[in-house]
């Protein structure tokens, strides 16, 4: 298989609501969509999840750009490709730049699984045709919390996730729990704590929360490990697996007990499959982490997430969770708290041109 041209297309659109996190908000969600043409006509989509600014990692739109552009496009537009678990490996000597790398690896994933005719799912051994789907939660506004809350409970989402920090975590999730007491409940710190709140970290037991996400810093593994001993709140680590070997070591220093596996942020779909298998080898729990996607993201998300291994609910909800219209035809439904893997080749989704248009700022293409 010969990739002749690449698109990328910079596109940028608001939110329905803004997103808040302990490190800021998103009002407008700016992205790349990446088109792969093969020489037989067939095209692939993948998408950079990096954001305008390095808030959740170092990566933006303007550095992924220029990594695709200057680096990674020409790597492969000027070699065959047999199969997409070869792209990780020519991106090797690249270091960093996990979501520039992941866009274009899932994009050919797309065009492969297509050429061989099957949906994408299929084609990774996926094994869930049904996949329960978790919802976020994007405010620091109890109020506010409870009121989303109760309404996507009413439209069967299976689990949900709160944001916390200091000041807005204890009290929050007491609320919550005084009106959903049974709900399955987790809390994403964003990095925002250290050891130094190991109490009321403790305190937060009480809560019966299925995990704890990232509570302490972005690149830490091993003060996890001491936090893991002393409270009972399952600890998921996000931000700091960036690698195969960050959730290798992670397992071996017992600093979690779940690990939520983003495509983008670890480089690629197969690097995703490896950490699945890894943690499945571990008896490490593992879940699909959302970026506030597009349509085509949230597409690769739905495949990984059938492989055997995603028992907890990930953050794959409906389109229309974030978008007035999304960029992919038809937009993914949550049904009674479940999302169908798509049955067509590829990740299974078309892409909605009209809106893809209305939404793009820059196009470029690269050709061989």
């Amino acid at each position: 298989m010969m990739i002749k041209e690449v698109q990328l297309s910079i596109i940028k659109m608001p939110l329905k609501s803004p997103f808040s996190t302990a490190l800021g908000s998103v009002n407008d969600r700016e992205g790349i969509i990446i088109k792969v043409l093969d020489e037989e006509g067939r095209t692939g989509y993948g998408e950079v999840v990096a954001f305008s600014t390095p808030w959740y990692t170092e990566e933006t739109v303007t550095t992924g750009y220029h990594m695709l552009k200057d680096f990674l496009i020409p790597i492969v537009l000027n070699n065959p490709i047999k199969h997409p678990n070869e792209i990780i490996k020519r991106f090797d000597h690249i270091r960093g730049n996990q979501m520039a790398k992941a866009g274009l690896e899932t994009a050919i994933w797309d065009l492969y699984a297509k050429k061989v005719d099957r949906p994408l799912w299929k084609l990774i051994d996926g094994v869930q045709s049904e996949i329960p789907s978790g919802v976020v939660v994007g405010t620091h506004e109890i109020k506010d919390a409870l009121s989303q809350i109760d309404s996507y409970l009413q439209e069967g989402y299976k689990r949900v996730k709160v944001k916390i920090k200091p000041g807005m975590d204890y009290e929050l999730l007491k609320e919550i729990r005084k009106y959903f007491p049974t709900i399955p409940l987790m809390a994403d710190a964003n990095s925002s704590y250290s050891l130094n709140d190991i109490d009321l970290l403790k305190s937060l037991d009480e809560f019966e929360l299925l995990m704890i996400e990232q509570p302490l810093a972005v690149d830490d593994i091993v003060e996890h490990s001491f936090l893991q001993k002393e409270i009972q709140t399952p600890i998921c680590l996000d931000e700091s697996i960036i690698t195969y070997h960050d959730a290798k070591s992670a397992i071996l220093l017992n600093s979690c007990k779940v690990i939520n596996i983003k495509i983008g942020r670890v480089g690629g779909l197969s690097n995703a499959l490896a950490i699945h298998d890894l943690c499945q080898k571990h008896q490490i729990q593992v879940w699909c982490g959302g970026m506030i996607e597009f349509g085509i993201s949230r597409a690769h998300n739905i495949a990984l997430s059938t492989k055997e291994g995603f028992t907890i609910p990930g953050d794959i909800s409906a389109s229309s969770r974030f978008w007035n219209e999304d960029i992919i035809l038809p937009e993914v439904e949550v049904k009674h708290g479940f999302v169908k893997a798509p049955i067509h080749p590829g990740i299974g989704f078309e892409i909605n041109t009209k809106r893809l248009q209305e939404v793009t700022t820059s196009i470029e293409k690269f050709k061989k």
